[in-house]
């Protein structure tokens, strides 16, 4: 089904947002969020963001954020945006004078799968906290815009030594012809890579956790990325080259189509 075009509305704690409510982000934007596709007014691995969203609130402004509360809020959003296929955001703000998390609920147009395969230039940044995923990370930006006009598709964040983190927008995975290896290194676990190991534990896929370098890329023979848009093979990480493993790219969609979605 084709979703005509909409503009993006935006919530604040379950009523329309007003010019007041956008200058908590605007001028206290210290906070977290998560991004999720909603197809049907269902999310693959909901539970993970309302987790994840909790724990970034406690480990920002220490205390929880409940899931019943922002569920309610993303299906009043989707309502007050009049949609049920969706790109939506949840962010969690805590502003002075608020005792209690501001959640912004923001629905926009649902994404469309991701063409592939795409080309990764490396960079030498990786992200302090690495495990909130937060608003206006101004490295991040400035690397994939830089990937970007150089003719990549994506930035490869790496750490001291050449050592692979994770994407700019994404996780990164490498296959090495018996096993799927993420790296081993301080990054954002995903809810689409979370949702890939789970299954592919279940259908009999190895996949294992190591430290990957830049150094070590020649051991691998395929490589592909992940995000709320789905999976993505990799065909180049700056100059060298990797084939598209169609069997592992079939799987791959596979075990993420079949991840359980959940009302909202």
């Amino acid at each position: 089904m084709t979703t005509p075009a909409f503009p993006p509305y935006v919530e604040m704690d379950g009523r329309p947002a007003t010019a007041e409510d956008l200058l908590i982000p605007a001028f206290s934007g210290f906070g977290h969020f998560t991004a999720l596709q909603v197809r049907d007014r269902a999310v693959r691995g909901l539970s993970l963001h309302l987790d994840r969203l909790d724990a970034a609130n406690r480990e920002l402004f220490g205390v929880s954020l409940d899931g019943d509360r922002v569920r309610a809020l993303i299906g009043h959003a989707l309502d007050g945006a009049g949609v049920r296929d969706a790109s939506v955001r949840v962010h969690g703000y805590a502003p002075p004078d608020r005792p209690e998390t501001a959640v912004m609920v923001t629905v926009g147009e649902p994404a469309q799968p991701s063409p592939g395969p795409w080309a990764l230039m490396s960079v030498p940044y990786a992200r302090a906290v690495a495990s909130v995923k937060r608003p206006g990370e101004f490295g991040q930006t400035y690397y994939r815009l830089r990937a970007l006009r150089a003719g990549f598709d994506e930035a490869l964040l790496t750490a001291t030594g050449g050592v692979v983190t994770e994407g700019a927008t994404t996780n990164v995975g490498f296959w090495d012809g018996t096993s799927v290896v993420w790296p081993d290194a301080p990054a954002l676990t995903g809810v689409t890579m979370a949702l890939l190991e789970d299954g592919l534990a279940r259908t009999g896929r190895v996949s294992v956790r190591r430290p990957v370098t830049l150094e070590d890329l020649g051991a691998y023979r395929a490589v592909f990325v992940c995000s709320s848009r789905g999976v993505v093979p990799v065909h180049r990480i700056d100059d060298r080259a990797f084939t598209v493993d169609e069997a592992l790219m079939r799987d791959l969609d596979r075990t993420y189509g079949d991840a359980p979605r959940t009302e909202v």
